[in-house]
């Protein structure tokens, strides 16, 4: 078991204490500013914003503990409505922006939600149009009265947008003008009625297994795990973050906004990623840190505007949200400047870190580790079977933390908690890890992505490793896919880079069986266009299995029937 003393004092203050203390400590200093619309505003400017909108969520009804969810993209009224809600005691649901009708519904009835504040779409989803395909009453209500049986605690929508307001919904500006006879006084006695542990957010897990899980988080557990990230990138209100990652996140919510809170430091957010707008971003506004996965750096030096753009006062930033391949981690310390870039390891049920790299690291550990406990979080690998404690050099096990940033739990779902975070309050990631004498933990896969073939125990993080090295290589993901003789073979997903005209499955074999054991080498090379992927970035593995699972299964039907006409 692994921790790090605790050096400064833990914060014990809601959202709103933190954000009023930072706007009297730097109210003059820019607290946030978008590059592709009119808005920026100081610290002072922005804690006045939020507090017309907490008054205005008053004045609607919405009391402590009452969900509302916000549907949006990074727009400056999700900033608003995170620390408006946090203000009056109201639980913040995120949904993803990519979420389509039955998500939308699942999620509202699970959440018990009061209010859905929303945009009008993103991408292929139309939000308004899947409301009323959900709610075909809503029209015939005035804005503020809804009453449905299926969805019992919904009684208000909020539209946020340029666009007449859609009938039964509130626009934005109503709730502002809504809020003007709530008082100062009637707003600060809800404030201090407030305790740091309540929950105060509530962010639903992908879904890999069953249903959508919504963990919810405390004030304490986010600002805290803000606090002790922004400090291992030495944050001060001196620096400029660029937020390409979605809100809707923990990387958004915690790694983003709440490391910027914390620090005084500038938020320079992007309504939704685009590698062009996070190099405009990084250029123009001379921000010293980004955020991402790995994914969004790796197009941002495919682009072929990249030798345009420069960055000369980027020094850190974090990647994180799935794994980070070294040869990106080089490019990005090479070629952006970003000297003191950090790892950040964890999941939403931790708030989300447990571990990260420091700015003074070496670079042998930035890339291949994912750093040492951050303070207050205890870390451990014990044996998947029997669940004996692992010591450092001892070999890989389950990675297990325990602290202040562990969630509360799961919403409604005592059970599904209970698998989670065991009787001495360790929660069980399901992820596979080693620790090294010095505390560093290297992070060798998931249980459930771990590849057994004929006995042999694979890792396919080893694999993507290798191949982010081969030169056609873009990006890959390694799989297992079921297999008759062995139990599971390995399927290499592979996206060639942009000049590539030719590769072929033998090359790739070739390569892998060159630098590696036989047993490694892929039985099934594909070449793909695209992975499927969530809004925050991370490649959804379970669906490629699925997806090569069906694939070879057509083909040997095809294979067979090809046989049987001959």
């Amino acid at each position: 078991m692994t921790t790090t003393p605790i050096t400064k004092p833990f914060l014990e203050v809601t959202f709103g204490k933190l954000l009023e203390d930072v706007a009297a400590r730097f109210p003059d200093r820019l607290a946030v500013k978008y590059i592709d619309r009119d808005y920026q505003r100081t610290w002072k400017e922005f804690n006045e914003e939020v507090d017309k909108f907490a008054k205005g969520f008053i004045k609607m009804g919405v009391k402590k503990g009452d969900k509302v969810a916000i549907w949006a993209t990074n727009v400056p009224e999700w900033l608003i409505t995170l620390f408006a809600t946090a203000k009056i005691g109201a639980v913040l649901v995120t949904v993803n922006t990519n979420y389509k009708m039955f998500e939308l519904q699942y999620l509202l009835k699970q959440s018990d939600t009061k209010v859905l504040v929303m945009t009008q779409g993103f991408k292929d989803v139309d939000y308004v149009e899947t409301v009323y395909k959900l709610l075909p009453d809503l029209v015939n209500y005035y804005p503020g009265t809804y009453h449905n049986n299926d969805y019992p605690c919904l009684q208000s929508i909020v539209y946020i947008g340029d666009r007449k307001t859609p009938k039964g919904m509130f626009s934005w500006e109503q709730v502002e003008e809504m809020g003007r006879v709530i008082s100062d006084q009637q707003l600060k006695m809800v404030g201090d009625s407030l305790h740091h542990h309540d929950v105060i957010n509530m962010q639903y897990t992908s879904g890999t297994t069953g249903f959508p899980k919504g963990v919810m988080l405390t004030h304490y557990n986010i600002v805290n795990n803000g606090m002790c990230i922004g400090d291992r990138m030495k944050f001060t209100e001196e620096d400029k973050l660029c937020i390409p990652v979605p809100f809707f996140h923990c990387f958004g919510l915690v790694l983003s906004i709440m490391v910027c809170v914390t620090h005084g430091s500038t938020m320079v957010p992007l309504e939704y990623y685009n590698p062009i707008k996070l190099m405009q971003a990084c250029q123009n506004e001379e921000c010293t840190a980004v955020h991402g996965v790995p994914t969004m750096f790796i197009a941002v030096f495919e682009h072929p505007d990249f030798p345009k753009y420069k960055f000369p006062k980027l020094r850190t930033g974090i990647m994180a949200g799935s794994h980070c391949p070294a040869k990106v981690m080089e490019l990005v310390i090479e070629k952006m400047g970003m000297k003191d870039i950090t790892i950040v390891f964890g999941q939403t049920e931790s708030s989300p870190g447990c571990t990260q790299t420091t700015v003074d690291d070496d670079f042998d550990t930035k890339v291949n580790t994912v750093g040492r406990a951050l303070p207050g979080v205890e870390c451990k690998i014990v044996n998947i079977e029997t669940g004996e404690e692992i010591g450092p050099g001892q070999g890989e096990g389950e990675f297990c933390a325990r602290g202040y940033n562990v969630m509360k739990g799961y919403y409604k779902m005592e059970e599904a908690t209970r698998q989670a975070i065991d009787e001495d309050g360790w929660l069980h990631t399901g992820d596979l890890a080693t620790v090294d004498e010095k505390g560093n933990y290297r992070i060798t896969g998931r249980i459930k992505d771990m590849i057994i073939r004929g006995g042999e125990n694979i890792y396919p993080k080893e694999i993507e490793e290798l191949l982010y090295r081969h030169p056609k290589v873009k990006d890959v993901q390694v799989i297992g896919v079921p297999s008759k003789i062995y139990g599971e073979e390995i399927m290499a997903c592979i996206k060639l880079r942009d000049f590539v005209t030719e590769c072929t499955a033998e090359e790739i074999k070739d390569f892998v069986r060159e630098h590696m054991a036989r047993h490694k080498v892929p039985s099934y090379v594909e070449f793909m266009d695209q992975f499927p992927m969530t809004a925050s970035g991370k490649i959804q593995k379970y669906k490629l299995r699925e997806w090569a699972a069906q694939l070879l299964a057509k083909r040997e039907k095809e294979q067979n029937q090809s046989g049987k006409i001959a």
